[in-house]
């Protein structure tokens, strides 16, 4: 099985693992470099959760 998980702009990647990374961190996630497999579901879903909930935050604020 193979990922397309492809980033449309390759120099995006650091920013997402930063932005990644931040949201882990507000979770009290403890993400580390390279692999995490060995998260539970809940924390994969929290830290993807709380990376939409700031994106949409700061589409909102974009808007206004």
């Amino acid at each position: 099985m193979t990922s397309n998980n492809k980033h449309v702009v390759p120099e995006a990647k650091a920013a997402m693992e930063k932005f990644k990374m931040e949201a882990a961190n507000e979770v009290g996630v403890n993400l580390k470099q390279g692999y995490n497999g060995d998260l539970t579901s809940r924390e994969a879903g929290s830290v993807g959760g709380q990376m939409v909930k700031k994106m949409i935050e700061a589409y909102e604020n974009s808007i206004k």
